[in-house]
């Protein structure tokens, strides 16, 4: 236990400081500030498709940024912009998940380094072999949750 305990505290300090980060923004009311300049400057046509719109850019934004600055920084805003349209935030949060295949490959991911260094492979290895597979799965969750109504188009 003491060969990984320094990363398991390092993980619990991070969930920490994700919820401080979260409640400072909330409780300072910045999330609202800018969910009004997002709400300005988006066009009112596009406003009843947030839940797709989450769902299509989750994939690559959780790719290239952590899982807490998108889901405790980009997800709220989200959220809060499209609550102006009628959209739950729940939908929101359910279409923010549907990138997650694609996002166990990025590089920002600490337990794909354990597994690819349990397995004696190489990071860019596993991304060229499974990267595409991870896409098509993520888009076959986004077209399957539409035709059930899990989010709403």
């Amino acid at each position: 236990m003491s060969a990984y305990a320094g990363n398991a505290l390092s993980v619990i300090s991070m969930i920490f400081a994700a919820g401080i980060f979260t409640g400072i923004l909330s409780g300072t009311k910045m999330v609202d500030a800018m969910a009004g300049i997002l709400i300005h400057h988006i066009p009112a046509s596009l406003g009843p498709h947030w839940a797709l719109i989450t769902a299509l850019i989750s994939a690559p934004c959780t790719f290239f940024m952590s899982n807490d600055a998108f889901y405790f920084g980009v997800v709220p805003l989200i959220a809060k912009t499209a609550a102006s349209y009628g959209i739950d935030p729940a939908i929101i949060g359910r279409a923010s998940l549907l990138g997650l295949p694609i996002h166990l490959f990025s590089p920002l991911v600490p337990s794909t380094y354990l597994l690819v260094g349990m397995v004696g492979a190489e990071l860019g290895d596993l991304q060229r072999s499974f990267l595409k597979w991870a896409c098509g799965s993520a888009a076959v969750m986004i077209v399957v949750a539409v035709a059930v109504g899990i989010i709403i188009v």
